[in-house]
Formats: C-alpha cells, sequence, structure tokens
C-alpha cells in the first residue's frame, strides 16, 4: 500500500478540478488530484473534447480539448501529483487530517479534501442493438472527429449531444444520418434548426433494430421506422443517448446530498469540517452551472483551505499579476 501525503486533495481533474490544483499552488499548498477517468479533463475529455466551448470568460471559442490542454498546463507549474484512473472510495479521519483509500489499495493522506467530481460517475445509457458493437464501430462519444473522416455515421438519439455531434461530423463524413426514437427532440431548438439547415438526413419515431458488419468492422445499420424495414450504410454509429450518474462512494462520506449535489456554503464547505465542494457537483441556492462559476468557486474554496489548514494565513492572497 502506497501513501501519498499532501495539503490539498482534489477529487475530479475536470476544468474546476484542473484550475483549483492552479490556484492551490498559488496558494503554496501541495496537492493531489484524483479521477476515475484515466485522462485529465472529466466530462470535456470523456464526451465532448472536439466541441467548440461559447462560454469561457476571454475565449469567444475554444475547443474543448484545447480548454484542457491549458488547464493542465497552467496547473503543472505547481507540479500537482495526478492519480487518474483511480476511484476514491473510503474517507476516514486520523489525527486531523483524512486517509482516502483509492482502489487498489493506495491512501492519499491530506490535510482537506475539495471534490469537484462534476456529475460525479457517468455511465452511457445503452443502445440495446449494438450489444458487442462497442469499440467495434460503435461508440458512445467522439474523441477525434478524424477517425470518422469519410466514413457514413448514423447518430443515435435526440438531445444536444446528438446534434452537436451531428454538427461537428457533417464537415467531415461521406454523409451523417440523426435517428431518433420521437418526433420531438430535448436539444436546444437553435441547434436543430442548424442541423437541419445543413441537410443532414433526420429521420424519427425511428427504432435502431440490427447493427450488421464482418471482422472489418460495421457495414449498415438496420431501422424500424412506421414497422418497416430502413437499412442505412454505417460505418460509425454514435450512440447519443444520455447517461446515467451518481456520486459512488462519496455519497457515504457524511455529506449533506441532494439529488446527486453537494450541500455548500459561501465558503464552498461542505456539513464536514475541512471538506470542501465546487464546480457542478456544489449545490447553494441560485446555483447555476457553468464552467465560468467553477473556477470562481475553485479560488473561493482553496482560499478558505488556505486559512481552514493555516489560521495565520490571509483568506485574500493578492493578485496573481502581482506575484513574482
Amino acid at each position: 500500500m502506497t501513501t501519498t501525503e499532501v495539503d490539498l486533495l482534489i477529487i475530479g481533474a475536470g476544468p474546476t478540478g484542473l484550475f483549483a490544483a492552479y490556484y492551490a499552488g498559488f496558494r503554496d499548498l501541495r496537492t493531489a488530484v484524483v479521477d476515475s477517468l484515466p485522462e485529465a479533463g472529466g466530462q470535456i475529455t470523456a464526451m465532448y473534447p472536439e466541441k467548440q466551448i461559447f462560454d469561457v470568460a476571454g475565449f469567444p471559442s475554444v475547443r474543448g480539448r484545447d480548454l484542457v490542454t491549458a488547464l493542465v498546463e497552467q496547473a503543472d507549474q505547481w507540479k500537482p501529483t495526478y492519480l487518474l484512473g483511480r476511484r476514491a472510495l473510503t474517507l476516514s479521519e486520523v489525527d486531523d487530517r483524512f486517509h482516502v483509500e483509492l482502489d487498489g489499495g493506495a491512501v492519499v493522506d491530506a490535510g482537506a479534501v475539495l471534490i469537484t467530481a462534476g456529475i460525479g460517475e457517468f455511465t452511457p445509457r445503452p443502445l440495446p442493438a449494438g450489444n458487442g458493437w462497442l469499440g467495434r464501430g460503435m461508440v458512445h462519444f467522439v474523441p477525434s472527429l478524424e477517425v470518422h473522416r469519410g466514413q457514413d455515421v448514423v447518430i443515435v438519439g435526440g438531445g444536444d449531444s446528438a446534434f452537436d455531434w451531428a454538427l461537428a461530423l457533417h464537415p467531415i463524413a461521406t454523409s451523417v444520418t440523426l435517428v431518433h426514437r420521437r418526433a420531438k427532440f430535448r436539444a436546444m431548438p437553435a441547434t436543430v434548426r442548424q442541423v437541419e439547415a445543413l441537410g443532414v438526413r433526420i429521420i424519427t419515431d425511428a427504432q435502431v433494430t440490427d447493427l450488421r458488419g464482418d471482422d472489418d468492422g460495421l457495414h449498415e445499420v438496420e431501422l424500424s421506422v412506421g414497422g418497416e424495414s430502413v437499412v442505412l450504410p454505417a460505418q460509425a454509429v454514435v450512440a447519443a443517448l444520455g447517461f446515467t450518474a451518481d456520486l459512488g462512494p462519496i455519497d457515504s462520506w457524511g455529506l449533506e446530498v441532494d439529488h446527486r449535489s453537494i450541500m455548500v456554503d459561501t465558503t464552498m464547505r461542505t456539513a464536514r469540517d475541512k471538506i470542501y465542494a465546487a464546480g457542478d457537483v456544489a449545490a447553494y441556492p441560485g446555483k447555476v452551472k457553468l464552467i465560468a462559476t467553477g473556477f470562481g468557486e475553485a479560488a473561493t474554496a482553496v482560499n478558505n483551505i488556505a486559512v481552514a489548514l493555516d489560521p495565520d494565513a490571509h483568506l485574500f492572497p493578492g493578485h496573481s499579476s502581482n506575484a513574482e
């Protein structure tokens, strides 16, 4: 069993967690970052690395992958310890410090904990007809658009992700067809209109009944539309059917949890002393879940953690532009 000793353990390596790692270094805190995903970036890396994000201050638009790269580079100047592909399982208090056990037996010994776990652990909803095809032509997310260049792509779903992928893949793929089981979409109407304006084929009131191919990969998708069979050429299927999410073991850590969110006060402190939360996982009256909100909450949490760990520290450390 290996033990990593730090001042602050950050649970969640999404944008909020990465900015918190930077700010913790700025406050001279030794930091470790744990995430169950194998790469930093959280939902952005896993779900929409190629998507343009429009609500990050200072960027008219920024590709998800590029935002994560910049956040990692910003944090790396303080050399945080990354423990990726590891789940935080149990939390116990020993001599006024926290011992957090990770899967595989490793332990993080920390003076304080900041939970930036986003929506928690998420599991994509399965496409029943796609059983056995995951990684063989069917994906839930699109890590790289270039993989689908020149392909016939079928996107299954009616939410924002499905329409976002249609917009992103339209210039790359030979053809893009969006299939949804209902005539009404959950996606934003403006995005639906954009996809329609591009001439993307949209098939509604349809169910995917079969995926067919051979050892070389996927070749076609069969649909049931109004009781009739429709066969589409396809070398790739994007099953954008949403996902289920929960807090996993964190739910049993004695925090005040409401609808998969952790309640915090104005300092981002949870119901337990020296345990804080920020980003989408944190909740309080009037909360707005945006990346920009998470950045501010991360700074608030870290500054208050610095004082919690050292009562002689100043809450406001000064502006970073004044640092040498």
